[in-house]
């Protein structure tokens, strides 16, 4: 950064927080958490603090001659004006009573230097015309992130009294917002509910499946269940356009015949129910997104706006394997780490929002080539990572579509059967939910036997 007026930064301070280190043994521990040599606005002042770092780590006598010694072996004894500067450091230190307010000060100029340097590179970015606007607002949200993570002044550090009494307040909430047992976002099903207690704050939820399996219905039911409990869904469609999800809607809430809607042949009494249907899903609140180019960067600036706004209670992400992961390129990774990193930063996207993030993944053609068709984790595609970053991974599997007649697990016929298989819960236990559809998937719920096969059953 040029050393002019507009950028912040204070000798003394820097001069006593050094000094600190070198003199006082119990200083280190406290500097090392709150600064890092990039903070330090002076070169010389960068070059003594990774000296002191590398000493600290490598848990070496901290002492004006130490500290020398280091810089001498480094050939960086010069750059910092040799062994007179560090004791000149050192006579600036009267107390090391109020370092930890030092420490601050350092970190806070260096955070408005960087606010300031990242402003005027967005100002030049902003006034260039070839710039989409998007990736406009995707810098200025990265400026914000890198800042805010420095910025955090929260203590992570919890004794037991006090991990103890978080704990029993947080559980004392689910006792207190549990409806039957669903602690979370419903879920729509009833035996899903069972065993996730609902869509949690913070859990990265993966549903995956095959090409043409009904993922994304699957999903747009799930939207719509937490949209009619009050949830606010965000839905961000990579794959398919807005308008076809609003077909999809519409066919879900109403009995227009799925092919006549899509041949424009429906008759006058279809089109008003669907008219009619239309004006009751607008109340929703569900919010699409249907950007031709999205990244999960993008993903996260617009959850951040949208969740300011209190408009932000679940994600919908439909799906991992196209999202733009163009930013990962310059760092030469190759398509499975581009994956993992897009699946890691879904997980911390549920962490940030607080909010359950439903995130629809492709399976591997290992799948088919099994007898069945039957999914397992191993079929995650592209990437193990998906699973490790989860907390709940779902394989949607509709046997009718292998020509199975009857499932091999529950014994049930497989036509309008969807099965669920929680292959991975984090927090719970694992299995399989039955869910019943019919052709098009228009219309999900329950799983309930038909009448034929529970009189067999009962024979």
């Amino acid at each position: 950064m040029n050393k002019n007026i507009s950028s912040p930064f204070d000798f003394d301070a820097e001069s006593v927080v050094l000094g600190s280190a070198i003199l006082e043994k119990k200083a280190m521990p406290e500097v090392a958490q709150h600064l890092r040599a990039d903070m330090f606005y002076y070169d010389n002042h960068r070059i003594i603090f990774a000296a002191l770092m590398r000493m600290y780590n490598g848990r070496r006598d901290i002492d004006l001659i130490t500290v020398a010694d280091e810089l001498r072996r480094n050939n960086e004894l010069e750059k910092v004006e040799g062994p007179y500067y560090i004791t000149k450091l050192c006579s600036q230190v009267v107390s090391t009573v109020h370092l930890k307010e030092h420490c601050l000060i350092v970190k806070e100029l260096y955070l408005r230097r960087e606010i300031i340097k990242g402003l005027t590179q967005l100002l030049g970015t902003a006034q260039d015309m070839s710039m989409d606007i998007a990736d406009v607002v995707c810098e200025m949200q990265e400026l914000a992130t890198r800042v805010e993570k420095d910025a955090v002044k929260a203590d992570n550090l919890r004794n037991m009294e006090t991990l103890m009494n978080d704990t029993l307040t947080q559980a004392k909430g689910r006792i207190e917002n549990s409806t039957n047992g669903v602690t979370g976002t419903d879920t729509g099903l009833t035996d899903l509910n069972k065993i996730t207690g609902g869509w949690q704050r913070g859990d990265l939820v993966v549903i995956a499946a095959r090409p043409a399996t009904g993922k994304t219905m699957f999903s747009l039911f799930l939207a719509q269940i937490a949209a009619k409990t009050g949830m606010n869904a965000v839905f961000f469609s990579i794959e398919m356009q807005g308008e076809r999800l609003g077909d999809r809607f519409i066919l879900m809430e109403s009995d227009v015949n799925p092919y006549r809607w899509r041949t424009g042949t429906t008759d006058e009494r279809e089109w008003n129910e669907a008219f009619s249907t239309a004006e009751s899903l607008a109340e929703l609140p569900i919010i699409i997104d249907d950007s031709p180019s999205m990244s999960m960067d993008y993903i996260r600036a617009q959850s951040r706006m949208l969740k300011s706004r209190g408009k932000c209670d679940i994600i919908f992400i439909d799906y991992l394997q196209l999202s733009d992961m163009k930013g990962s390129v310059k760092e030469n990774r190759n398509r499975e780490q581009e994956v993992a990193t897009a699946a890691r930063k879904a997980k911390l996207l549920a962490k940030e929002m607080d909010c359950p993030v439903i995130l629809l993944s492709q399976l591997n053609r290992e799948a088919e080539n099994r007898y069945g068709g039957k999914p397992q984790l191993s079929d995650l595609r592209e990437s193990g990572a998906i699973e490790q970053d989860a907390d709940i991974v779902v394989m949607l599997y509709r046997p009718a579509l292998y020509n199975i007649p009857t499932d091999k697990d529950s014994g049930y016929p497989t036509e309008g059967l969807g099965v669920l298989n929680i292959a991975k819960h984090r927090n719970g236990e694992t299995g399989n939910v039955y869910f019943s559809h019919n052709k098009s998937m228009t219309k999900i719920g329950d799983y309930v036997p038909p009448m034929e096969w529970l009189m067999k059953q009962a024979k």
